[in-house]
């Protein structure tokens, strides 16, 4: 049996903003090719950081990374520039889904495979991608700020998709969106993962459906992780469940409010 390769390594991180503001503190997490790997965290945890220092997209925000090093297929891609690490296969859809608003839904999804040179697997993405998502086979033409907000996170991923990614970063997918349309856009996520063989890298706070569909997980607070493990060993975890679903010991649902206590939570910092 072949043994699973690391894909990503992310080693000992730390980033700053601004030469003041550390963000990541010691930031360290693996994925390994083919697996879908959920960060999980409240706002602010440094989901979003970790993703963009991955990309290369701290310079445009003033941040850089001061400690510790990334590395995609062993090549050391610390601080590299966002295009550079596209070009390597690593491709990232950003929280709030940003499509061109102003063409259609076809176009938007072309777009994601300007970069490539292979017309003849370009068409069969082009056509699979309306075989993956079939909602937007409906609205080919409509302009993409006139679709709803699931379907807009549709296109966004399609789009990416037709980059031929070896790895596809999700920030926040479900925010925002109806319930329905969330299941609906994680089935898809699954899919992808298992038909194209794409690695998975999705941030989210919305842990359990998040971890419906990872192999592994992470979870950030305050710029640093604070506990990993399988799936299912977070989904057994007490405190997984209070702190992130809101579910007790005795199985009832525990309103957000309640379940964020400070004293419990301080143990894991």
């Amino acid at each position: 049996m072949d043994q699973v390769k690391n894909l990503l390594e992310v080693n000992n991180v730390e980033v700053v903003y601004n030469d003041i503001i550390q963000v990541l503190r010691g930031v360290s997490l693996n994925v390994l090719e083919g697996k879908i790997v959920a960060l999980l965290g409240t706002n602010g945890a440094g989901k979003t950081t970790t993703l963009r220092a991955i990309s290369g997209l701290l310079k445009p925000e003033n941040g850089m990374i001061k400690d510790g090093y990334i590395k995609f297929r062993s090549d050391n891609i610390t601080n590299s520039l966002g295009t550079d690490i596209v070009k390597k296969g690593v491709v990232m859809i950003p929280e709030g889904r940003r499509v061109f608003k102003h063409l259609s839904v076809d176009e938007n999804i072309r777009v994601g495979s300007i970069t490539r040179k292979d017309s003849q697997k370009i068409k069969h993405d082009f056509d699979l991608m309306y075989e993956h998502f079939p909602r937007l086979t409906k609205i080919r033409k409509r302009m993409a700020g006139y679709c709803s907000g699931g379907e807009q996170q549709m296109v966004a991923i399609a789009r990416a998709l037709m980059a031929a990614p070896q790895m596809l970063m999700l920030d926040e997918p479900s925010l925002g969106l109806a319930p329905l349309l969330v299941k609906e856009i994680f089935q898809n996520i699954r899919q992808i993962n298992a038909d194209l063989e794409t690695t998975i890298l999705v941030v989210e706070q919305n842990a359990k459906i998040a971890l419906d569909i990872a192999d592994y997980a992470y979870i950030m607070e305050s710029g640093k992780i604070v506990l990993e493990g399988t799936s299912k060993e977070l989904q057994n975890n007490p405190d997984v469940k209070e702190f992130y679903m809101g579910v007790t010991k005795g199985g009832k649902n525990k309103s957000f409010k309640n379940v964020k206590s400070y004293k419990r939570r301080k143990r894991w910092m």
